[in-house]
């Protein structure tokens, strides 16, 4: 009986470090993801054309007004 639950506290631990391994890869990738578009928006902040977007109050009405 002993031996039983022993083997059964073994087998959930081991399925526990399994889960914390998968989830650690996870997190891993998620943060390569995360510096990745980090990096592509610091670009594109950096390099966005400042007179391509002008203020609504100097922007010309369409034709039709």
């Amino acid at each position: 009986m002993c031996e039983n639950r022993l083997i059964n506290i073994e087998m959930i631990i081991a399925d526990l470090q399994k889960t914390v391994e998968e989830l650690n890869t996870v997190v891993i990738e998620q943060g390569r993801q995360i510096e990745h578009l980090q990096k592509m928006n610091r670009y594109l902040l950096e390099n966005i054309d400042k007179d391509l977007v002008k203020p609504l109050s100097e922007e010309t009405p369409p034709p039709h007004y």
